[in-house]
């Protein structure tokens, strides 16, 4: 069996996230961050998911995503509904997933395309 190692066409690619850090293609990240495949905002600053206000989400907005995704921490935890409301609101999809499940499914919507961005709720 041959294997061949695919590159991402886009510039930002995440390499894996927990509860306490997120890698970034080669850079390890311990505060919170929005990505999108062509922008990374660092030092966004969220710690608790449950505290999220609906003017948290502005960063990630204003990157005009189709799908937006939250990466809540090492599991998931949904923020109160009006972060959910002033996304549906908009007509932007949200899903809210541990980070490393935010981080499997970004790079896969990133890879087909896709106009998404992610917030990573870090503790840092």
């Amino acid at each position: 069996m041959q294997l061949t190692l695919e590159q991402p066409d886009h510039e930002f690619f995440l390499r894996g996230a927990d509860g306490v850090a997120a890698r970034v293609n080669d850079r390890v990240l311990q505060r919170s961050f929005v990505i999108a495949p062509d922008r990374l905002v660092e030092d966004w600053p969220v710690t608790d998911a449950r505290a999220l206000a609906p003017a948290d989400l502005e960063p990630l907005l204003a990157l005009q995503p189709e799908v937006l995704l939250l990466g809540s921490g090492a599991g998931q935890v949904f923020p109160p509904p009006a972060v959910m409301a002033a996304c549906m609101g908009r007509g932007i999809g949200i899903e809210v997933m541990s980070n490393d499940a935010a981080a499997r499914t970004f790079n896969v919507l990133a890879g087909e395309g896709r106009r998404v961005a992610a917030g990573f709720v870090l503790p840092g």
